[in-house]
């Protein structure tokens, strides 16, 4: 019997946003400890499920996890940015129902601390996929001032970013993500809800994975399929990926696309791919939050395809 180690963020709003759909295939482009999957199948009982992850150890946890599913679960490994459009051609448009993406770092790769994702880790790696080239390492050790204040202000958000990347350079090399926290402890924000060090993690590992450039390569990818009627859901963690979603899904539910500078309207008005589900992020209740400290930042946005 597998030890299954964490209950996933926002679990019972994720069972409630994809409750309607009845038959076809949902996707899971973020399988992690195969949470979501998992009660995705069984409060889905006439559904199949395709899940994704880059992650070989959440893949083999995972298949251990789903195989009680039997052929309802196809797991395929890779990015999700790239693997939903090999599944969307696949199994055609018309028989995928439901998307959902967790996006981010998983409890999985957090709780493993020597995968380098968390300040008091003795490794400096945050590879979500362990076979990708560029590891934190890579950035921290080897990336110019300039650089590293680009990904400390626009990943991180760091008002001292400049401070921040000069010690960097005049401290390296870092073996280990604790040893660089501990290092930059007396630059970083203090704040009361979340460790010091956490925003330079968010940063560094933004960058490793290129994060924020997947999550707008599955929106595009999902906006160019051409799906009938489906339910998209995606769970973030913070304001940057937050941002793009809520965008997108306002792009999506527009009918006019003509320019804000024209006159009058020349299209069709008829170009909304759906409509928005939740006006509001949906966040943990409060008894999720008590439970579970990684749920606090996680906030889910929907939207419906289909011009029903």
């Amino acid at each position: 019997m597998q030890n299954i180690p964490h209950i996933p963020v926002l679990y019972r709003e994720i069972i409630s946003a994809f409750q309607t759909i009845k038959d076809g295939i949902i996707i899971d482009c973020t399988m992690g400890y195969g949470g979501h999957s998992s009660m995705l199948l069984e409060s889905n009982p006439n559904i199949s499920l395709i899940a994704i992850d880059q992650d070989q150890t959440a893949i083999e946890f995972s298949k251990k996890r789903l195989e009680h599913f039997g052929d309802r679960v196809s797991i395929r490994k890779g990015r999700f940015s790239s693997v939903i459009k090999e599944v969307i051609k696949e199994v055609g448009i018309d028989n995928i129902k439901g998307i959902l993406a967790d996006i981010g770092v998983s409890s999985l790769q957090l709780d493993q601390k020597d995968r380098g994702f968390s300040y008091e880790s003795q490794t400096l790696d945050m590879r979500m996929d362990t076979d990708a080239p560029l590891s934190a390492s890579n950035v921290v050790n080897e990336y110019s001032a300039k650089e590293l204040e680009k990904i400390l202000l626009e990943y991180g958000e760091l008002r001292n970013y400049k401070k921040i990347a000069s010690a960097i350079v005049e401290t390296r090399p870092f073996c280990s993500s604790k040893e660089l926290s501990d290092a930059l402890l007396h630059l970083l924000p203090k704040g009361k809800k979340i460790h010091p060090a956490t925003l330079l993690m968010q940063a560094i590992r933004i960058e490793v994975n290129d994060e924020l450039g997947e999550l707008k390569s599955l929106l595009k990818s999902i906006e160019e399929a051409g799906l009938t009627d489906a339910i998209v859901g995606v769970i973030s963690f913070h304001s940057l990926e937050d941002r793009i979603v809520k965008k997108t899904y306002a792009r999506w539910s527009k009918n006019c696309i003509c320019p804000q500078e024209a006159m009058r309207c020349s299209c069709s008005r008829d170009n909304a791919l759906g409509k928005i589900l939740t006006k509001k992020p949906t966040v943990a209740q409060d008894d999720e939050l008590k439970d579970n400290v990684r749920s606090r930042s996680a906030k889910l946005r929907v939207f419906k395809i289909g011009k029903t």
